[in-house]
């Protein structure tokens, strides 16, 4: 991206300045190599987004933005239903409700790292993983439209899981105002084999250990200590999220032609939030979010399970489970006055900071944790949200490395096996469905993790609790 076109806010912060149709500047955070190696497409879907009915402040992109569909992956916005705003499938994706998960065992590497090979192993022949990957759990389209509704909150009902987790992930498990009336049956059917699953692309589970922390006090209240071995989970609703944004893109398109939204990019259709359609894909969106959730919980319910098997006396607690593809309904102060708007996060992690009401009552001094994983073989990070991230970026952060390599690209760059004995030669031990998956997710496909979240927490969004490295990864 060309500096030139930006004005410099800051050494992290940089503003596209509002002009035509733009309603509201654009903002993009990251350092002077960041922003420069971003495509340009940033910068254009940036200035589109500014243009959409109702926006708030600016259009935002996190540190590891890049090209998406309609808005960038990094792309975060809030729209006011009192202004008009609307609501976009290109502002949440097409995996709704992707994140992660974290998990805290009372173990450490070194307890570990004699039993690593079978355990990961283990996990994998466990957790069903790959393209198209099916559980063990079948359900009939009136019992998923229960998990529709349920979210996590199911899931425990359901004897996966305890009900001490539900505290630690978003909306408490459950997402309000689900109707899976307004979920096609093809979504469904899609789905019926699939919760509990972890699917493929940059999905994956990862055995890791606490390499470093850097702030001891916020590190205690989440429950981290050094060398400490944890497992993250990233994956997200699976067939049913895509199907969801495949069913709703025709939809939207139709409502800008009805409510005459002029439209930059053709993924950029969207509706007013309280118009019949814009709450019609706001019912489904969320029915996606308690899929990703469910989904989430199962997994992690057949984690400990693995972990049982090696280590009897050991529990898994829960740290956080966050997304990074929805849009949600929050409460923000603009121009003083608390609004009621509905925030877009596409590839984009919510990151309160301390005092919300809607975190655990363990963190709420500390703030929310935020959960960043890195490629794969790379750190990952938790980092806490801000009070300053909360006024610049309505409490938002970037949710991982970001792209530098499409997958075609990195398929004619790579070699699985080269990837995996590479690898494993770091003591890492790397299990994947495909060879073609593998390749995909090379590490060097992705920007250095360590610089977005430099870049994140110098910009005042989130501060550094803990840095995270792989002992063991699976991948679809």
């Amino acid at each position: 991206m060309e500096l030139k076109k930006l004005i410099k806010i800051s050494d992290y912060e940089w503003e596209i300045p509002q002009t035509g149709e733009m309603k509201v500047p654009g903002r993009i955070f990251g350092s002077q190599k960041l922003i420069e190696e971003m495509d340009e497409k940033v910068y254009e879907q940036v200035s589109n987004v500014a243009t959409l009915p109702g926006i708030v402040k600016a259009s935002l992109a996190m540190p590891d933005a890049h090209w998406g569909y309609g808005f960038p992956i990094g792309g975060v916005a809030a729209f006011d239903p009192e202004e008009g705003g609307i609501i976009s499938v290109g502002g949440v994706g097409y995996d709704i409700s992707c994140g992660v998960r974290t998990l805290l065992s009372p173990l450490t590497k070194n307890e570990v790292e004699p039993y690593l090979e079978k355990l990961v192993k283990a996990l994998f022949e466990t957790i069903p993983s790959g393209v198209g990957s099916e559980g063990e759990i079948k359900l009939s389209p009136a019992q998923l439209d229960e998990v529709l509704i349920g979210g996590a909150r199911w899931a425990v009902k359901k004897g996966y899981g305890l009900p001490e987790d539900l505290e630690f992930i978003e909306e408490k498990g459950c997402m309000d105002g689900a109707d899976p009336d307004f979920v096609s049956m093809e979504a469904k059917k899609r789905q019926h084999r699939q919760v509990g699953t972890l699917g493929s692309g940059n999905h994956y589970l990862e055995i890791q250990y606490v390499a470093e922390i850097y702030d001891q006090s916020v590190a205690s209240a989440f429950g981290l200590f050094q060398n400490q071995v944890v497992v993250t989970i990233h994956c997200g609703s699976r067939a049913l999220g895509h199907q969801i944004a495949t069913d709703y893109l025709p939809l939207l398109a139709k409502a800008s032609r009805k409510y005459g939204i002029p439209i930059k990019e053709k993924e950029l259709v969207c509706a007013p939030i309280n118009s019949e359609e814009g709450l019609q894909y706001f019912k489904a969106m969320c029915c996606g979010i308690n899929c990703a959730l469910a989904n989430r919980q199962v997994i992690a319910h057949l984690v400990r399970g693995v972990f049982k098997d090696f280590f009897p006396q050991v529990h898994l607690k829960l740290l956080y489970d966050v997304s990074h593809n929805t849009c949600k309904v929050e409460i923000h102060e603009i121009g003083g006055k608390k609004k009621r708007l509905y925030v877009h996060r596409k590839g984009a992690t919510r990151a309160w900071g301390p005092g919300r009401p809607e975190l655990p009552e363990s963190y709420r001094e500390a703030g929310q944790p935020v959960i960043i994983g890195g490629s794969m073989g790379t750190a990952s990070y938790i980092l806490t949200g801000t009070k300053e991230g909360e006024e610049k970026a309505f409490g938002s952060a970037c949710h991982g490395a970001g792209r530098t390599m499409s997958r075609n690209q990195a398929i004619r760059s790579f070699r699985a096996e080269e990837i995996v004995e590479r690898l494993k030669k770091r003591g890492i031990i790397i299990m994947g469905k495909s060879k073609k998956g593998l390749a995909e997710e090379a590490p060097e496909a992705y920007k250095d993790v360590s610089l977005v979240i430099e870049a994140t927490c110098k910009a005042g969004l989130t501060k550094r609790v803990a840095k995270l490295l792989p002992m063991g990864c699976i991948k679809g």
